[in-house]
C-alpha cells in the first residue's frame, strides 16, 4: 500500500500533458499518504495520485463536493484546483490540490488546548444537512450496531491489555445508546492524526477528504479524544454545542474503534510489515487512554 511510490517523471510528464502552465513548478517527494502519493508543486499547489484500487473513488469524491464545501470552512483544507483525467500515461484520474501548511499530527500532536474550540467550529461549520445525493460510507456515519459482528477482530489487538476490559465497555455502552435521528450531516469521516496538520502546537488545516460522506455526526466526533491533548474534551463538547449525552456516547464508541485501528496499523508498521505506520500506534494508545479517562 504506502510503499509503493510513482516517480517524479511521470508526474511531470502528467503535468505537461494536461496542465504545462504548471509543469515547470518545483516538484518535490513529501512523506506520508495512504492511499494517495502527494508531492508539493511549488509554493501553494499539491499533486495527489491514486495507489490503492478505492483512491480513483475517493479522489472523485473530493474532486465533486469539496471545492463547494470549503467555501463555509473555518480551517485550511486541499481544495481541488485542476483535475487529471485518466489518458496513455496514467489510466486513473489525478488532482491538483491546494497545499495545506503544517506538520502531521501523527508526527507532532496537538498541544494546544484552545484546538479545542477551533475543531469545533470546524465541524459546526460541515455538520450540515447533506444533500440526497451525497456520498454514502458503509464504515462511517452509520449505526455502530451494524458493526458489532467486528467487535472481537477489532479487540485482538489489545489482547492482554489492561484497558482492554474498559475499552470494550465502553463500545458497549456506545452500541447500546440510541442511534442518530436527525438529518444525515456531511462528515469529513475520517479524522485522525495523519488527517489534520499542526502549526505550535495548534490545529491549523484539515487534509483528506476522501471518506467523505453523510451521516451520523458521532464518527467526526469522536476527534475530541483522538485529536485533542488530554482533558479538553469537555471545552470542545461545549463550544460544539449541538451533541446530546446519546451523541457523546456514540463518539466515545467511535473513538475507542479508531485507537484500536491506529494501534493495528501501527504495530504493523513497528514490526516492518506493509502497510504499517509506525507514528500511528502511539497515537492509538494516546487516544484510548484519553477516551477511557472521559
Amino acid at each position: 500500500m504506502s510503499e509503493f511510490r510513482f516517480e517524479q517523471d511521470l508526474v511531470h510528464a502528467l503535468l505537461r500533458e494536461q496542465h504545462p502552465d504548471l509543469a515547470d513548478l518545483e516538484l518535490r517527494d513529501v512523506a506520508g499518504g495512504w492511499d494517495n502519493q502527494q508531492w508539493r508543486l511549488g509554493p501553494e499547489l499539491a499533486v495527489r495520485m491514486p495507489r490503492t484500487a478505492r483512491a480513483p473513488i475517493l479522489l472523485r469524491t473530493e474532486q465533486k463536493w469539496l471545492p463547494f464545501l470549503a467555501e463555509r470552512l473555518p480551517l485550511p483544507t486541499p481544495v481541488p484546483m485542476r483535475t487529471g483525467e485518466p489518458s496513455e500515461l496514467f489510466e486513473h484520474t489525478w488532482t491538483i490540490a491546494r497545499w495545506v501548511e503544517g506538520e502531521p499530527a501523527d508526527h507532532t500532536p496537538i498541544t494546544s488546548a484552545d484546538s479545542a474550540k477551533t475543531l469545533a467550529g470546524f465541524l459546526r461549520a460541515l455538520h450540515q444537512p447533506a444533500p440526497a445525493d451525497a456520498p454514502a460510507n458503509p464504515t462511517r456515519g452509520i449505526p455502530l450496531a451494524g458493526m458489532r459482528d467486528d467487535l472481537d477482530g477489532w479487540f485482538e489487538v489489545l489482547a492482554g491489555d489492561a484497558n482492554a476490559g474498559a475499552a470494550r465497555e465502553m463500545l458497549e455502552k456506545a452500541v447500546a445508546a440510541p442511534a442518530w435521528q436527525g438529518t444525515p450531516l456531511w462528515l469529513h469521516g475520517d479524522l485522525h492524526p495523519a488527517n489534520v496538520v499542526v502549526q505550535d502546537g495548534t490545529l491549523s488545516g484539515v487534509i483528506d477528504f476522501g471518506e467523505l460522506c453523510a451521516g451520523d455526526p458521532a464518527t467526526d466526533l469522536a476527534a475530541a479524544w483522538v485529536l485533542l491533548p488530554a482533558g479538553t474534551a469537555k471545552r470542545f463538547f461545549d463550544a460544539y454545542e449541538r451533541a446530546d449525552e446519546a451523541t457523546i456516547a456514540r463518539a466515545r464508541g467511535w473513538a475507542v474503534m479508531r485507537a484500536l485501528a491506529l494501534i493495528s496499523i501501527g504495530r504493523n508498521g513497528r514490526l516492518g510489515l506493509p502497510g504499517g505506520k509506525p507514528t500511528w500506534e502511539p497515537a492509538g494508545y494516546a487516544t484510548l487512554e484519553r477516551v477511557l479517562a472521559a
